[in-house]
């Protein structure tokens, strides 16, 4: 086994990486919530193939649920390429706004003329629906343009055109065979709601503060996805109730799909979605031409799809009454950190937590470990359900508080923290070798105060 070197970057230049694509806002709409969130990303891919999304959109003046908005914030895991994932971060919210309207305007169906129908099963149901009918879109979107170029003829004879000259058909392709996770939380300001839709193997987990009549209080841990992949109990039980009874020891194989993708929810991925015969239909008509053949279909694919876009949308509340029993528990700070499983194959989510409620509270430089656990403790709320072969976490050393960015804060200490020397080392691994060590890694952290009387009020045009 050859060993490579790479020279050590200067803890300034590293610094500038993790900072390079951070921002951060603060907006403050009227019903007295001040949102704020801190996003960034560091690639090990050359290039990125994470991506993210944000948007707010007002609800409108004649809808019976407001006044309030919708606020939509998405992190997307791309792999085989940044192609699908860069096409949800123009799409997904896009979509999902699209269904929501739909839904809270009425259309010609009998479902929305019904008063209640804004109520958590619908809404959910809405998000399910708007990520499954793209994913659909995307995928069959090369089949259309080829039914759409062959005649009587060709289909008789089963005559392949040559469209890799076609201008769709890079466009078109490329996201359709490389793949994507998707996460987006969706906040419901006018009724308090939030919902948490996730296809693949990103996390979401929220952190809330109670604090106790005795004036002490701890972080309780809320994880409100599950990593879908084949380590995943539920999964595989889902994935082998859709198939053939001879191919249950095949359709999930070493925790992967076919033996082959790690999460079992992802919007592209064709390779898993087209039957045999149409990939190869498909990549001799579009690339071929183009010196990009497909690579041929997994030898284990019988009965595609094997992998959906469809994601698991749990609900919750946000609000500062959270319907907790527990009158002598008082909710106060809260925040929901988003991140692709770059972040999570390195930190567990009561790491996450602690490291944002210790930022929140407002430490500054090295903190050890076990510090953290004194000053920012936390409390089991919902467990993580892990989806990959667990990480024993090393609970010596000691974390770094420095960064302004919360999302800057929470990559650097999940790449090394308090010691400098093993973070400049993982940060100096360049692509493709980096990957090997750590993965594109993007995180978005929300927080939001419901009685902040700052005077800001940022108008929006969109409405819903």
């Amino acid at each position: 086994m050859t060993s490579k070197t790479f020279p050590l970057l200067p803890l300034s230049v590293v610094d500038q990486r993790l900072n390079a694509t951070a921002k951060s806002e603060t907006i403050v709409r009227p019903g007295g919530i001040t949102w704020k969130y801190s996003t960034a990303s560091v690639a090990a891919n050359d290039p990125l193939e994470d991506a993210h999304a944000e948007a707010i959109v007002a609800r409108e003046p004649s809808d019976p649920k407001g006044p309030g908005d919708w606020l939509f914030f998405a992190v997307m895991d791309g792999h085989g390429g940044p192609h699908t994932s860069r096409l949800l971060s123009n799409t997904l919210i896009n979509a999902i706004v699209l269904q929501l309207s739909s839904l809270i305007h009425g259309s010609s169906g009998p479902m929305f003329s019904k008063p209640g129908v804004q109520n958590p099963q619908t809404i959910s149901s809405a998000i399910q629906s708007a990520f499954t009918k793209l994913d659909e879109e995307l995928i069959n979107a090369p089949l259309k343009v080829l039914a759409n170029n062959m005649d009587k003829e060709s289909l008789v004879k089963k005559i392949i055109p040559d469209l890799s000259e076609h201008p769709l058909a890079l466009p078109m392709m490329l996201p359709a065979v490389s793949g994507s996770c998707a996460l987006m939380a969706v906040f419901d300001t006018a009724q308090r709601d939030l919902y948490v839709a996730c296809s693949g193997d990103s996390r979401a987990v929220a952190g809330f503060w109670e604090e106790s009549a005795d004036g002490t209080g701890s972080w309780r841990v809320e994880v409100l996805s599950e990593d879908q992949t084949g380590r995943n109990p539920n999964e595989l039980k889902r994935m082998q109730s859709e198939h053939p009874k001879d191919e249950a020891e095949n359709v999930i194989r070493a925790g992967r799909v076919l033996g082959g993708l790690e999460p079992t929810r992802a919007f592209g991925d064709a390779r898993y979605k087209w039957p045999r015969e149409v990939q190869d239909v498909l990549s001799q008509a579009f690339m071929v031409g183009n010196n990009q053949p497909l690579r041929p279909a997994p030898t284990s694919l019988k009965t595609p799809p094997y992998v959906t876009a469809t994601p698991v949308v749990t609900h919750r509340k946000f609000s500062v009454d959270d319907g907790s029993s527990d009158a002598s528990k008082r909710l106060g700070s809260r925040f929901v950190v988003l991140a692709t499983d770059g972040l999570w194959d390195k930190l567990s989510s009561e790491e996450v937590v602690a490291l944002v409620g210790g930022h929140l509270k407002g430490l500054r430089g090295t903190v050890s470990k076990a510090q953290l656990q004194t000053l920012a403790p936390t409390s089991s709320g919902s467990p993580t359900v892990e989806g990959k072969d667990k990480v024993r976490r090393n609970t010596e050393g000691s974390w770094f508080f420095q960064d302004d960015e919360l999302s800057v804060h929470l990559i650097r200490n999940a790449f090394g923290g308090g010691d400098t020397s093993a973070l400049r080392k993982l940060m100096s691994i360049p692509s493709p070798f980096a990957r090997r060590y750590r993965d594109d890694t993007t995180v978005s952290v929300i927080w939001w105060d419901e009685q902040d009387n700052s005077p800001k009020v940022v108008e929006f045009k969109a409405k819903l």
